[in-house]
C-alpha cells in the first residue's frame, strides 16, 4: 500500500477546528482515547478499545457533522432485517457498556479540536474543547459524519489530501469507525472498522509505552 502524502511540514493552528467558543477555564484531563460521536458506533468501538485495554472517554460530535435521523416512516435505505439487527447488537454494546462502566458522557460535547505541539512521546497530540473544560489524548475517534465533511476537518487542522486518506488519518493518530463515502456502512462493516480501529490503537498505545519505558 502506497503510504499517505501530506505537505513536508503540515500547520496546525492553535485555534484549528473552531467550532465554537472553548471555554477559558474548566477541568482537564488526560486519556488515551476519545470517541466523538453516540450511537451505535461510538458504543462498537469504546467497547472494542476497552476490551483491548484501552482507556477512552465517548463525548457528542461536533455540531457541523451532526446528523438528522431520517423521518419515522422511512429506514434510511436499510432494510428492516438490517435495522433488527443493529438494533439487537446496539443493545447488547449498551449492556455491555453498563456492565464494564465505559466513561459515556452524552451530555459533553465537543466544541472545537487542536493539535499539540512539542514533544509528543509523553504528551497527548489533541485536546479537545467542551463547555466545562478539556480532554487531552493521543487518538481521537471520529464515528459520526460523512467522509467529505470530515475531509474538511481535515483541511482545517492543515493535513493536505492523502493518497490514502485513513492511513494518513493513522499516523497523527485519527480514525474513522462508522463512516461511508456515500452511504452508511452496514452493522459488519461498522464492526469490522470498530475491530481494526480498536486493534491499530492497542498497538500504538503499546509502543507508546515501551518507548517511554525505555527512555
Amino acid at each position: 500500500m502506497k503510504a499517505a502524502s501530506f505537505a513536508a511540514t503540515p500547520h496546525f493552528t492553535s485555534a484549528a477546528l473552531d467550532l465554537a467558543d472553548a471555554p477559558v477555564h474548566g477541568s482537564a484531563e488526560n486519556t488515551s482515547t476519545i470517541v466523538i460521536g453516540s450511537g451505535f458506533s461510538a458504543l462498537a468501538v469504546a467497547a472494542e478499545l476497552n476490551r483491548q485495554g484501552v482507556k477512552a472517554i465517548v463525548v457528542e460530535t461536533f455540531s457541523p457533522l451532526k446528523q438528522h435521523s431520517p423521518p419515522a416512516t422511512t429506514t434510511g435505505g436499510i432494510s428492516l432485517a438490517a435495522l433488527n439487527e443493529r438494533s439487537e447488537i446496539l443493545r447488547l454494546l449498551e449492556n455491555y457498556a453498563r456492565r464494564h462502566e465505559l466513561d459515556i458522557r452524552p451530555s459533553t460535547q465537543a466544541l472545537s479540536l487542536t493539535r499539540n505541539h512539542g514533544s509528543v512521546r509523553a504528551n497527548p497530540h489533541w485536546t479537545v474543547h467542551t463547555a466545562t473544560g478539556t480532554l487531552s489524548a493521543h487518538n481521537i475517534v471520529f464515528t459520526r459524519g460523512a467522509l467529505n465533511q470530515l475531509r474538511r476537518v481535515l483541511h482545517g487542522l492543515g493535513v493536505t489530501k492523502a493518497t490514502e486518506l485513513r492511513t494518513g488519518m493513522h499516523a497523527l493518530g485519527l480514525y474513522l469507525v462508522g463512516v461511508g463515502d456515500l452511504v452508511i456502512p452496514s452493522t459488519q462493516e461498522i464492526l469490522h472498522q470498530a475491530k481494526r480501529a480498536g486493534a491499530s490503537i492497542s498497538s500504538r498505545v503499546a509502543v507508546r509505552e515501551t518507548g517511554l519505558a525505555l527512555a
